[in-house]
């Protein structure tokens, strides 16, 4: 009896799946170049046509439901296309030419298996890209290191000493904070931590502008008051034109925001301590209804964070004292990080400004740090359009991104960024309150630990300003170094692992013995 005669759903199961899996690399060829097309015009960087096809083509991809295709791969042991992000159509070919010659074995056209260079090159291309923007990595570590600048490191080398020597590669300097004379204390302080430290190792750069951030205003004598769930809220365009009033009031750095919220509108503040939803429209600005508080209250003071989820604010992504910086970040950054942005439109404002800085010579690299729901929906559009014209990288911002986009779906976008990026040959900085505990009070938690040990899949992890960085930045190092031999990106390394082979020792013992 014949193997077809043996088991005949095996060979009609294969037959589906070759005609299912050559289907799917038609339409996804078709509909990805269909999009390159679209987008061809803003790329004039040659280098990111094969990110950008990538890219194309996996969106394609993932515009279907592949998980019954994907089930019935599993159960024939091929690949269920989970891992296809940096090589899309390598991946659908391989698996085509290898279901060709299972169900046709004399087929003499048979497809061409892709070559090891071909499905490589994606990664490759990251590793090139993240190399370029962050430096190399520390003992051959492939996510980098970067740690935020605080303003006392403008007055020594001595903040600089301690996290070159702890294993970071890059620093952020945040543009929000300080000013140019304090920046360039910073940087110069840097350099010098390098010549003492010694070595050819170079910490780069990244500068971010501050962008429109809105930021709340109170009067002094309100900003005492708790605020509970229940409590009404005005939010007035100006606190000196506003009627007299018995509410609590708050305005904001921003005073064109308050017109272009509308009813129901969920409003944040001090980075999700607090939350509201708009109730009534008025005059002076917008009723609000505490949704969100401690059960001891909470105090709202000026200069708290103010997110409005799910509203598209027509602001200007550029303010004055972000293009004024850029004079400064164009000389001594080799990263320029773009606050708040949200469309290609905004980055190609953002790269025309850099462009009247540097003329001719080689402007930073671009660092797009996706902190709303719309940036997140934009986001193939924001890469082609940073990417087309130069170096680029993504910082998924959790804090900001936790607020807008509620927590419950946070650890679901950052995976789904990670993987856009990957599609894009786009390096990902991983952000926000990574070994929060530790910089700040000398001890991680268990959690935080955990979350260092995920973001492994990105190629750098910043760290924010505490008086135990040295030491988080250590821990981290050895996380990283530790993690990566197990993991990169989705795929899961399958080294030997040697924390049970007593097991094996024994029952070999044991068998001589009973033998």
């Amino acid at each position: 009896m014949t193997d077809a005669e043996r088991w005949p759903f095996v060979g009609a199961d294969l037959q589906y799946l070759r005609d299912a899996v050559g289907a799917l690399r038609a339409d996804v060829l078709v509909e990805g170049g269909m999009l390159l097309d679209e987008w061809q015009p803003a790329i004039t960087r040659p280098s990111f046509l094969p990110a950008a096809h990538n890219l194309a083509c996996y969106l394609a991809l993932r515009r279907r439901d592949l998980r019954p295709l994907q089930e019935r791969l599993a159960v024939r042991g091929l690949s269920s296309l989970g891992r296809s992000e940096a090589h899309v159509l390598a991946t659908l070919d391989a698996l085509l030419a290898l279901l060709v010659r299972a169900t046709d074995p004399g087929a003499s056209d048979a497809l061409a298996f892709p070559s090891r260079v071909t499905f490589a090159a994606g990664r490759e291309a990251i590793a090139r890209e993240a190399a370029s923007l962050f430096g190399p990595g520390l003992n051959g570590r492939n996510t980098r290191i970067m740690v935020t600048v605080p303003s006392e490191a403008a007055e020594s080398p001595a903040f600089a000493e301690a996290i070159l020597q702890a294993g970071a590669e890059c620093v952020r300097i945040n543009c929000a904070h300080d000013s140019p004379e304090v920046w360039e204390a910073m940087i110069a302080n840097l350099r010098r931590a390098e010549q003492a430290v010694g070595g050819e190792r170079r910490l780069r750069v990244l500068m971010d502008v501050a962008g429109p951030k809105v930021r709340t205003v109170r009067p002094a004598k309100e900003a005492r008051e708790r605020l509970f769930i229940g409590d009404r809220l005005l939010l007035v365009h100006d606190l000196e034109s506003s009627a007299p009033t018995d509410l609590p009031r708050v305005a904001c750095t921003i005073p064109e925001v308050v017109g272009q919220l509308a009813l129901d509108a969920e409003v944040w503040f001090d980075d999700g301590k607090l939350g509201a939803r708009v109730v009534e429209l008025r005059e002076e600005g917008a009723l609000l209804a505490i949704t969100h508080a401690p059960l001891k209250g909470k105090k709202l003071r000026s200069d708290k964070g103010l997110n409005l989820t799910g509203t598209d604010l027509a602001i200007v992504p550029l303010t004055a004292k972000d293009r004024a910086d850029l004079a400064v970040i164009a000389r001594h950054a080799d990263m320029v990080g773009y606050s708040f942005v949200q469309s290609a439109e905004d980055v190609a404002l953002l790269q025309d400004a850099l462009a009247e800085h540097v003329g001719d010579g080689k402007p930073p690299a671009l660092v797009l740090k996706i902190e709303t729901r719309r940036a997140v929906q934009q986001l193939p559009a924001l890469i082609v359009q940073a990417a087309g014209r130069q170096p680029s990288a993504v910082m998924i911002a959790r804090g900001d991104l936790a607020v807008e986009l509620g927590y419950e779906r946070l650890a679901e976008m950052q995976e789904e960024i990670l993987w856009l990026c990957e599609a894009a040959h786009t390096p990902v900085i991983w952000a926000t309150q990574v070994l929060e505990n530790l910089s700040k009070e000398g001890l991680p938690s268990r959690a935080e630990v955990s979350d260092a040990a995920l973001a492994v899949r990105a190629e750098c992890v910043m760290l924010n300003k505490g008086p135990y960085i040295a030491e988080a930045v250590r821990l981290l190092d050895g996380v990283l170094l530790r993690m990566q031999s197990h993991q990169e990106k989705k795929t899961a390394h399958l080294r030997a692992l040697h924390s049970w082979e007593a097991l094996f020792t024994e029952s070999a013992g044991s068998g001589r013995e009973a033998g």
